[in-house]
This record gives structure tokens, sequence and C-alpha cells, in this order.
């Protein structure tokens, strides 16, 4: 990626880019989940598992990238910054800053006051950007996991932020 984080734009990812998005999310959730959370739940972390998840949210993924080659993305859901995951050739370039501040958007015109996000606890890279963007720690919660054996409960830490309107 030769371009800077100032000429990256955000848009919404296309239906072609599934596969793609969820080989950079499988890619992205082993480096920084598999070593942290229980192995069972890595057996259902699964490309196609994050395929099926992307084409059933495909309308809230958004992307930094050029068309078919994205190396970020980011969704959300009701009042949370669901995912962010961006690629390794992404990483240092300001791309999930530029996703990051486009979610925060999103959340305050759907009028949320106060957005929310789970991180895996151990995440420290993850959770020090979210406190650079403004996120608070605001302690340890059980989050019930998508799967497709049914839901996983999960210990992670709750950020916060509150939002301007």
């Amino acid at each position: 990626m030769e371009q800077g984080a100032a000429t990256q734009v955000v848009r919404p990812a296309r239906e072609s880019e599934i596969n793609q998005l969820a080989e950079l999310w499988y890619q992205g959730w082993q480096d920084a989940h598999a070593a942290i959370l229980p192995v069972e739940l890595a057996r259902l972390r699964t490309r196609e598992s994050f395929a099926e998840r992307l084409r059933a949210g495909l309308q809230a993924v958004r992307v930094v990238g050029p068309p078919d080659n994205p190396v970020g993305f980011c969704m959300t859901k009701a009042d949370e910054l669901y995912q962010l995951f961006v690629s390794p050739d992404g990483r240092g370039r300001g791309v999930a800053a530029l996703l990051e501040a486009d979610a925060v958007s999103i959340l305050s015109r759907r009028g949320i006051k106060v957005a929310w996000l789970a991180c895996a606890i151990g995440n420290h890279r993850a959770a020090r950007f979210y406190e650079k963007a403004g996120w608070r720690c605001v302690g340890t919660v059980v989050s019930e996991l998508e799967t497709e054996a049914g839901m996983f409960p999960l210990e992670v830490w709750r950020f916060e932020k509150a939002l301007d309107l």
C-alpha cells in the first residue's frame, strides 16, 4: 500500500470482497486472539464462519483499501463498534484510526450517546489503540459470542466512549 492515511477513504464493503475480508479477519483473529483465548473458541473461528458473519452483516461493513483489495474493515451493531481488523499491510498507516473514526461517526448519527466495544482480555495492542482513540476500559463483562455451535460465553474488557451528538 503506497498511499498514506490522509488519502485513504472509508467506504461500504462490496459483496465481491467477502472472501478477502474473511481471510483478513481470520488472519487478524489468529494474530491477536489465538494465543490468548480458549482453544474451543479458536476451533470455531474458521474462515467460513467469518465469511458467513460478513455476509449476514454486509450492510454494516466498512472498509479501507482499493476495490477488491481491502486492507482493513470495521462493523457496527446497534450501539457497538462490533469488529475492527486491519491487515499487516495496513498497520501503522492510520487505517485503524480511519475505521474507528468512521464507526464512531456512524454510531453518533444513530443517536448513540455512549458507544461500547468488547476487547479480548490480554489483547494489549488493541487496548492501547482504543485508549489512544479516547475509549475507556470500564471493566470486564461476559460477552455471548456467536458461533456455529451456538453462543460462547467469554469474559472480555468492555470499553466505552462518550459520543458528541
